[in-house]
């Protein structure tokens, strides 16, 4: 048999057995080339563009290398190892290490550039579908085109002949450092088995749990008042991470075999054939696979909570948008007001318009608010004074209060972090010379007036009868006062807001501090986060396919190293579905278990602090679990398939 021809059969053998790595890199290259495509597009341009993120999809690229070059070089590394004894082999058959080394780069060399090939084709064909999801999500008004950038070829050329050489290096070195004894043993060595619990294990893995909760629950405490200063912020969130991968590893190293084994004594050592084929394996084999799972679900657990962090800003920008602003456009001032409403006029545009007068008092309000944090300005702890808005209920048809009650209206989710407002009490109004008892009614979620007046959402605002507004209206505080002392709220039909919003941007109305278009906050925030939602999401997909794969090749590996186990188990008389299920089970938990914890480690980490991103929280984070959760299971379905394939043959 010439070179040219073994060649060519060990190239038709590895693609049956590899066919998912040619697919990872054929998508590997697909991705980075259609992402390096946008980079280039004309309308992420940092002068002229319409999206104005060059600068974040520089950065999505450099983090989209790192992803595809670590994938890619850790698949090589299972599969040489996989061919370690055909490699030997052909050392006893005579031929030099060298010579075996060019057989298997110009292997690779077809195999890796025919993906290449492919990959940049499936790119080019995918870039103006990314050019369309990136207008959608950020309700860009462009047409997008196919186009193929140059720039971008040259690119992604470079990116992966960079990889196929770092690939060909450890190649070389594998091949060069190991004897032939050495690679008949190399396989049957990659997997550490322990058949005895240690007390140290057991030690190690009662820790990874112990380590794991206390992260979760200083993560619960991060912004709840026990941290108040930079300093202890740092070193809270220093230790949150810290303990909860180290007690990831831990957990992987001796959690999942401890509570295994606990499991095998509560059946008294007896164990039906799904156990066995789930169980057993498991055990013995999670420990020597402890840091590459730890890595897996770090960055998953990452991935999963910026994506849900970003989708939470995006999914609520409109409800965000709706409690600042208030109506349409709000406005501040008399000059801002008169000019718009002229151009309205001029443009035959319909519009309703809402005048409250807001001032801001002295109160005492520290028989029904805690502070937990020193940070606002408009508060003097000390005294527990705080400067605060105030409002007549003769301006709101559903508010009636009499004299001497007040209600707070104005929630949100971050002011509620950082103060506790209790239902009822008493507070204190006082202008320059008069001091008002109010019996104070609670809190509603409403928001009356744009936040300009309330210091951008952080305080309440203070709704009171006429009689004390008037009263302290003519004894306030000029010092405290904001610019102005009138919201102006202005409603167009729906059909004449983009129109009306157009306006607003050509005059010199947008220019005014405190003027907002409530539809421009929505869409700059869209734009923005949008922008950001589709990166980390993308680059989220990128480490899902490939932390996939990297289990799924795992997978391979293990299902042919116990091809002998299945064939005695078959002659046993143990059925194919009886293996089945079993393997079944045992891909539900080499799977579930690190999609399990990723998932729990992004949940804690969202929850400690999503109400700085939006108003919002179950539902974008059930929806990015859930798409997160249906892809990862992908693998899970393909191990499964591909373990039945290996039960078919060992009989």
């Amino acid at each position: 048999m010439s070179i040219n021809q073994l060649i060519l059969r060990n190239l038709k053998k590895n693609l049956s057995n590899y066919y998912l790595y040619v697919f990872a890199l054929i998508f590997s290259v697909a991705i980075y080339f259609a992402f390096v495509t946008l980079q280039y597009d004309p309308s992420m341009d940092s002068q002229t563009g319409t999206v104005k993120g060059e600068a974040a999809v520089k950065a999505g690229s450099i983090l989209l290398v790192a992803i595809v070059s670590i994938f890619l070089l850790y698949a090589n590394t299972i599969f040489i190892k996989r061919r370690s004894s055909e490699i030997g082999l052909f050392q006893l058959f005579g031929m030099t290490k060298g010579r075996i080394f060019r057989i298997l780069s110009i292997e690779n060399f077809i195999l890796y550039f025919s993906s290449l090939v492919i990959g940049i084709f499936v790119g080019f064909s995918i870039s103006k579908l990314i050019v369309m999801i990136v207008y959608k999500i950020t309700e860009v008004e462009a047409v997008a085109t196919l186009r193929f950038s140059s720039e971008a070829l040259i690119q992604t050329l470079l990116v992966f002949i960079g990889i196929y050489l770092l690939i060909m290096v450890m190649n070389y070195f594998f091949i060069k450092k190991q004897s032939i004894l050495a690679l008949f043993r190399v396989r049957s060595s990659t997997e550490v088995k322990i058949k005895k619990l240690s007390i140290w294990q057991v030690l190690i893995g009662i820790l990874g749990i112990a380590m794991i909760a206390t992260g979760y629950y200083v993560s619960q405490k991060l912004f709840d008042g026990a941290f108040v200063t930079v300093n202890e912020l740092f070193f809270a969130m220093a230790f949150i991470l810290g303990s909860v991968i180290i007690g990831t590893y831990f957990f992987y190293k001796g959690s999942v075999t401890f509570i295994f084994q606990l499991i095998r004594k509560q059946n008294k050592g007896y164990l039906n054939i799904n156990k066995v084929m789930s169980l057993s394996s498991i055990m013995f084999r999670m420990k020597s696979n402890a840091l590459l799972l730890t890595i897996i679900t770090t960055v998953s657990a990452l991935a999963i909570g910026l994506l849900c962090l970003n989708y939470i800003s995006y999914y609520s920008a409109e409800q965000q948008a709706e409690d600042y602003v208030v109506d349409d456009f709000a406005l501040v001032n008399e000059e801002s007001v008169e000019e718009f409403t002229t151009a309205l006029e001029d443009h035959d545009i319909q519009y309703t318009m809402n005048q409250i007068e807001v001032f801001q008092v002295e109160a005492d309000i520290s028989d029904v608010m805690d502070f937990d944090t020193d940070g606002a300005s408009n508060i003097n702890m000390e005294q527990n004074q705080a400067s605060l808005p105030i409002v007549s209920d003769t301006n709101f048809d559903h508010i009636d209060l009499n004299q001497n009650e007040a209600l707070f209206t104005g929630y949100s989710d971050i002011m509620m972090r950082f103060m506790t407002i209790k239902d009822s009490g008493d507070i204190v109004l006082k202008g320059q010379n008069v001091s008002l008892d109010q019996d104070y009614l609670g809190l509603n979620r409403e928001y009356l007036v744009s936040s300009y007046f309330t210091n951008g959402g952080g305080m309440p605002l203070g709704v009171v009868d006429q009689s004390t507004y008037e009263t302290l209206r003519a004894d306030m505080n000029p010092d405290i006062q904001k610019g102005s002392l009138m919201f102006t709220g202005i409603n167009v039909n729906k059909d004449d807001l983009e129109k009306a919003n157009d306006l607003f941007h050509s005059t010199e109305v947008d220019q005014w501090a405190g003027n907002d278009s409530q539809l421009q906050m929505s869409g700059n925030q869209k734009m923005n986060m949008g922008l950001t939602m589709f990166i980390v999401g993308f680059l989220g997909l990128t480490f899902l396919v490939t932390s996939g794969c990297v289990l799924y090749f795992k997978q391979m590996d293990e299902s042919e190293s116990e091809k002998s186990s299945y064939t005695i188990l078959r002659k046993l008389g143990f059925t194919q579905m009886d293996l089945l299920k079993g393997i079944q089970l045992k891909q539900v938990f080499n799977f579930g278990i690190p999609l399990a914890i990723g998932l729990l480690h992004s949940y804690f980490a969202v929850q400690s602090g999503w109400f700085f991103f939006g108003t919002e929280l179950w539902t974008p984070m059930f929806i990015v679990m859930g798409l997160y959760t249906a892809l990862y299971s992908v693998f899970g379905v393909l191990s499964v398939i591909y373990y039945r394939k290996v039960i078919r043959e060992a009989l």
